[in-house]
């Protein structure tokens, strides 16, 4: 059964020139491999396709943006409403001139880092470790190795759930720590980056130290979150739960990274309400032993089956 509270047939949806799917699985498209199905899924062909449907569509209607699914507990009684995913046509990069990059906003943190190596642009190859999309990463403000989305960031173009377009230079944006003002709904469906010119073999080297010391310190080949909780001011959540004991700590197949305790694992066969039970667990011991609150830095969205 597809969760209450959207568009409860194909006529409630307006035309579109993209992919429309009713009762889509999310769990493959998320990296916990858990979770319930979308109402319906859609994947514009393109910005004017995504304007015009959203513009269309009925406002009493939810819509949820999914990136690569990084950094999101879809909850296993699914989601409601439209999840709008940008595929292909929104993960172009291109260099527009010798510091700056024009990026769609399904276009993954590799490939933006890649194409600025390609292109001489250094500044940017933090972007090399954020496990999720450009429209991901400039809504939360994404950063890693002492850089943050606001950093590099020159102005984003987004769809409100009005389907109204709109262009904000990066002061507009309203960040702090991983976190943006952007209006709530809106689509990111592209960004411009600026770096500084560097030699693309410096750049390289760097992506590789990146990738090395993340391969060294996280659980990058299993399934996973990413970062569950944000570092709390003058703490850092990893050492926060490992002091509080949580370091293997398990519930069913979920379970707190050995590796590194600010990860979250599906070992295999997890619902996404062990992996959430699991966090609020986690987030309870550290307040008893800490007196520290941690923030959920991962989205858990949908509806609790």
């Amino acid at each position: 059964m597809p969760p209450s509270g959207g568009a409860r047939a194909a006529r409630d949806l307006p035309k579109t020139e993209g992919r429309l799917t009713e009762n889509a699985p999310l769990a493959p498209l998320v990296w916990f491999k858990s979770g319930g199905s979308a109402q319906w899924l859609f994947e514009p062909k393109d910005t004017a396709d995504l304007s015009a449907f959203l513009a269309a569509l009925d406002p009493a209607v939810p819509v949820l943006p999914l990136g690569l699914g990084s950094n999101l507990i879809v909850r296993d009684g699914g989601v409601p409403g439209v999840v709008i995913r940008l595929g292909k046509p929104f993960a172009k990069v291109s260099a527009i001139d010798a510091t700056t990059l024009v990026c769609g906003g399904g276009a993954s943190g590799i490939l933006v880092s890649s194409s600025a190596r390609d292109a001489g642009i250094g500044g940017v190859e933090f972007l090399r470790s954020i496990p999720g999309t450009v429209g991901g990463f400039v809504r939360m403000n994404g950063g890693a190795y002492g850089r943050e989305t606001k950093d590099v960031l020159v102005e984003c173009e987004i769809v409100l759930r009005t389907g109204e377009r709109r262009v904000l230079p990066v002061a507009a944006v309203g960040y702090s720590y991983r976190h943006s003002d952007l209006p709530e709904g809106c689509i990111v469906v592209s960004a411009t980056f600026r770096g500084h010119p560097e030699e693309p073999s410096v750049i390289q080297a760097e992506m590789d130290r990146i990738a090395a010391e993340r391969e060294a310190s996280q659980p990058l080949r299993s399934r996973t979150g990413g970062s569950t909780f944000k570092n709390p001011d003058g703490h850092k959540a990893w050492a926060l739960i490992d002091a509080a004991g949580c370091r293997g700590l398990t519930r069913g197949d979920a379970q707190v990274s050995e590796k590194h305790c600010n990860f979250l694992l599906n070992l295999g066969a997890a619902t996404s309400a062990e992996i959430e039970a699991l966090g609020e667990e986690v987030r309870d011991r550290v307040m008893a032993q800490s007196g520290v609150e941690l923030t959920w830095e991962i989205q858990r969205v949908g509806v609790v089956a």
